[in-house]
């Protein structure tokens, strides 16, 4: 037997090898597509049996994109200030959160390290914490309105206040897992507070710190909606109360899809963040 052919056998078994682990790797990734696609499509299907058999005033998804097809067609249509495209509606409320968000990640961080690193600072202000974080931001933004006088610092206010208790909490409980091993080579190697926060604390800290970050972006787009429902602002909650009062179901079920679908993206966006500072 030559040479050639005793190889022939192992380089064809070498390639059915890399052709079969490249089908079995493309099965996944079509099936990341596929599923999520026969997911919604199932939730279509009962939407339409539900608005058509038990409740025939809910639009059907048809309907639903007909009465909102100049809203979604032109998104950043300006026809008045509570008659604008749907992602015109978005932008105003992404402005408000992100305010909202930036100021409670401003003051959650620093005193969720507080509450990490003081037993006595977590004696004194844990308590209160733990009384104010279960308060409904319906009952913050009237507080809000006292305050400022205004509804958009108002609205700002809720939010920062009402989505700072996660970051809080988790920033503290990531302090307070830092291995006793890591603080105790700090003290031997004699770093500074200053560098044992950003060599030690911080990186160690950071995972849990995230947690908080994503769960703290959920609760403000969840609020921002709340706020601008009673307020009455230009943005996704202010839209889909005028046309709740205007009776227009079709427009309260695309806000509905908007805000779910603005949810969805900024977690996946914070979680992105997120793997990057954990590979870099």
């Amino acid at each position: 037997m030559s040479r050639e052919a005793a190889v022939a056998p192992a380089t064809t078994a070498r390639e059915e090898e890399m052709a079969s682990s490249v089908s079995k790797g493309a099965v996944p990734r079509l099936s990341l597509l596929a599923l999520p696609f026969l997911g919604v499509l199932a939730v279509v299907a009962l939407w339409a049996l539900v608005s058509s058999t038990v409740v025939q005033s809910l639009p059907s998804p048809w309907k639903t994109w007909e009465t909102s097809r100049p809203y979604i067609i032109e998104p950043f249509e300006k026809r008045g200030e509570l008659d604008q495209g749907i992602l015109r509606f978005t932008w105003y409320s992404l402005v408000r959160v992100a305010k909202g968000y930036g100021i409670a990640l401003l003051f959650g961080v620093p005193v969720g390290f507080l509450l990490g690193v003081s037993n006595a600072f977590r004696s004194s202000f844990d308590p209160i914490i733990q009384i104010l974080r279960p308060v409904s931001p319906l009952a913050w933004l009237p507080l809000g309105l006292v305050i400022f006088g205004k509804p958009e610092p108002a609205g700002v206010f809720t939010i920062a206040l009402c989505s700072m208790w996660p970051t809080v909490l988790n920033t503290a409980l990531g302090v307070r897992s830092v291995p006793q091993d890591y603080l105790n080579v700090a003290k031997v190697l004699k770093l500074s507070r200053a560098k044992t926060l950003r060599k030690v604390l911080l990186p160690s800290a950071l995972p849990y710190m995230f947690t908080g970050f994503r769960l703290s972006l959920g609760i403000a787009w969840l609020v921002i909606v709340a706020a601008e429902m009673l307020t009455g602002a230009p943005g996704v909650g202010g839209f889909l109360w005028q046309e709740y009062n205007a009776l227009i179901y079709e427009h309260i079920i695309l806000c509905i899809l908007t805000i779910g679908t603005v949810g969805f993206v900024l977690d996946r966006m914070m979680g992105a963040v997120e793997k990057r500072l954990r590979t870099a």
